[in-house]
């Protein structure tokens, strides 16, 4: 089990910017096809922006069409957590790191093979790392 990350909500203040604040620590969601990733292509990983958590291989990212960067299958099942989510009057499953517990975004069933699952996530919850940067 990975060590969990505990930090005051203003220390998270002063590492993440605004954005990232929004998103990570108040739930919030950027708007559809505005991330920095919806269309990123090349190949990397996705870390956590507030704790560098491994979460997504680039190799499960798909385009979903929805506006956000879309994977099927999450880099590790132990780097997210998910919860459930009744805000909006919506019923929705709420994609969490689990490290640091900032909100990512949302997983539904409406995904590609080999898992069906879609895991909706908001760029500016994300730090991309290429290939030539991952293997410093």
């Amino acid at each position: 089990m990975k060590t969990k990350i505990k930090k005051s909500e203003e220390e998270w203040e002063k590492i993440l910017t605004p954005e990232q604040y929004r998103v990570l620590r108040e739930k919030g969601t950027e708007l559809p096809f505005t991330g920095k990733y919806v269309n990123n292509k090349q190949k990397g990983v996705y870390k956590c922006a507030a704790c560098g958590n491994e979460l997504f291989a680039s190799d499960t990212k798909f385009d979903s069409g929805c506006g956000w960067p879309s994977f099927y299958a999450p880099a590790s099942k132990e780097n997210v957590a998910e919860q459930e989510d009744n805000i909006h009057f919506m019923r929705r499953t709420e994609v969490l790191c689990s490290k640091c517990g900032g909100h990512l975004g949302h997983v539904f069933n409406d995904g590609p093979k080999p898992t069906g699952l879609r895991y909706c996530i908001n760029s500016a919850s994300l730090d991309f790392k290429g290939k030539k940067e991952n293997k410093k």
